[in-house]
């Protein structure tokens, strides 16, 4: 999949200040259409609903998010047919490194390690879709 600046993006994080972040960040190096959640059933929400239109491409998923954990939200996503090649970024802390392993085995293609710079985001967006 190429990177399109119209591509559909969610971030799914509990704290309101992270999505304002993350999605200035994504606004910065050219990304238009993020939608946010914070928490996992409002992801699925936008996620399901965005299958009549056009299908979230990639998901940026705090490892940590109420009512679905991110982990969850993966494991959904992998094994329903619109969404099992959408793309996923999962974000974790610095302490929860066993969790990267956890991720992997469950299908995420990528992770990110908070604090991360605007740098590191684009890197792992252009890793993620194999540029």
């Amino acid at each position: 999949m190429a990177l399109k600046a119209s591509m559909k993006i969610i971030i799914v994080d509990p704290a309101a200040g992270n999505r304002q972040y993350l999605k200035k960040m994504l606004s910065d190096i050219g990304f238009k259409n993020v939608i946010e959640a914070g928490d996992g059933e409002a992801a699925w929400a936008k996620i399901d609903a965005s299958r009549e239109d056009s299908p979230v491409a990639l998901v940026i998923c705090e490892w940590d998010v109420p009512k679905i954990a991110g982990l969850d939200l993966l494991k959904k996503m992998r094994a329903d047919e619109t969404f099992k090649s959408s793309k996923f970024l999962m974000v974790v802390g610095e302490a929860a490194q066993q969790n990267i392993v956890i991720a992997v085995k469950s299908g995420v293609n990528n992770v990110m390690i908070r604090p991360f710079s605007a740098n590191t985001l684009t890197e792992k967006i252009a890793k993620t879709f194999g540029k």
